[in-house]
């Protein structure tokens, strides 16, 4: 249930049932005086009773614990309304914060944008009911400490540089132990799946998602804690590998954009995706969502380098090759 990564440092595993990412990677430091909770699991009764059951043997008391919330991602936040208490600090990016403090505010948003992308309306109107950033969002009264990149948070023997990288969340932010060669990576960077890079408001996030790579790329790294699956020993070849992805994905859409114009969504159901099941058809709604993002942001990313563009046709986005 969990175990001593680092001194003081302990990686507890929260489930997360049904879903393919099968794991939270929840982390907890030991201070003299305080604890600090890195990321918390979804708010359900499974990953709450994980979590508590583990701190009670861990003696973590939470009147003395503060939280690191690396992005606004249910599976990430949502227990933090229920643990933190009326000390504890809880220090979350500003952009990540404001959906973490009101998730459904951007649902009507994300709606009208994703319609604008192709996505079905008899699909559309399941998506925030079993959308599980809004089916198990954090609850109850929430104070954030705002951090932004540079910004210093020390837990005991732990000194930690907030590093900011966006990509998978517009405020992802990763924790750096300079001394210890440490990176705690949330959800930027993963060992055996690949981070999810969706888009569907505004911006570049594969874009920003890449550069922040390189960024961590250039820092001294021995060990990462990332939050689903194993630790990673060598980051470096492990972002070659999802530069290497991100490129691959890109062929394949322009390929499919060879045989002719599409919106996002039909890019979406001729992409190869890594789900568990025999066809486009039958996959879970929410993966629809999450592959389709991840179609928008990568027929975006091309739009930027020129190669792929983008006409409003009776209110759809069609992309077309350059």
């Amino acid at each position: 249930m969990y175990r001593e990564i680092l001194p003081n440092l302990y990686q507890i595993k929260i489930p997360l049932p049904n879903n393919p990412l099968k794991e939270l990677n929840s982390y907890v430091i030991k201070g003299p005086e305080r604890f600090l909770m890195i990321d918390t699991g979804m708010n359900r009764k499974e990953c709450s009773e994980v979590m508590h059951l583990s701190l009670k043997e861990l003696k973590v008391n939470l009147e003395n614990t503060d939280f690191f919330i690396t992005h606004m991602h249910s599976d990430h936040c949502g227990l933090v309304g229920t643990l933190a208490t009326a000390t504890s600090k809880i220090y979350c990016s500003r952009p990540d914060s404001e959906v973490i403090l009101d998730p459904a505010s951007r649902g009507d948003e994300l709606l009208d944008s994703a319609r604008a992308y192709g996505f079905p309306e008899d699909e559309l109107k399941n998506v925030l009911a079993r959308h599980p950033g809004f089916k198990y969002a954090s609850q109850g009264d929430i104070k954030i400490d705002l951090v932004k990149g540079g910004d210093d948070i020390k837990i005991g023997d732990y000194h930690f540089k907030c590093v900011a990288t966006s990509g998978h969340t517009d405020g992802h932010m990763c924790l750096y132990e300079p001394r210890k060669k440490l990176l705690v990576s949330g959800d930027h960077i993963l060992d055996d799946i690949t981070p999810n890079i969706s888009l569907f408001i505004s911006g570049n996030p594969l874009e920003d998602y890449l550069a922040n790579l390189d960024k961590v790329y250039l820092t001294d790294i021995e060990l990462t804690l990332p939050g689903h699956r194993n630790l990673i020993y060598n980051v470096r070849k492990r972002i070659n590998e999802l530069k290497e992805h991100h490129q691959e994905r890109c062929k394949e859409i322009l390929a499919i954009l060879r045989k002719g114009s599409a919106d996002a969504y039909q890019v979406a159901t001729q992409m190869n995706w890594d789900i568990d099941c025999p066809s486009w058809e039958q996959y879970p709604t929410p993966q629809k969502w999450f592959a389709s993002g991840e179609a928008i942001a990568h027929l975006r990313y091309l739009e930027g380098l020129g190669k792929v563009s983008k006409e409003l046709i009776n209110g759809i986005n069609i992309f077309s090759l350059r």
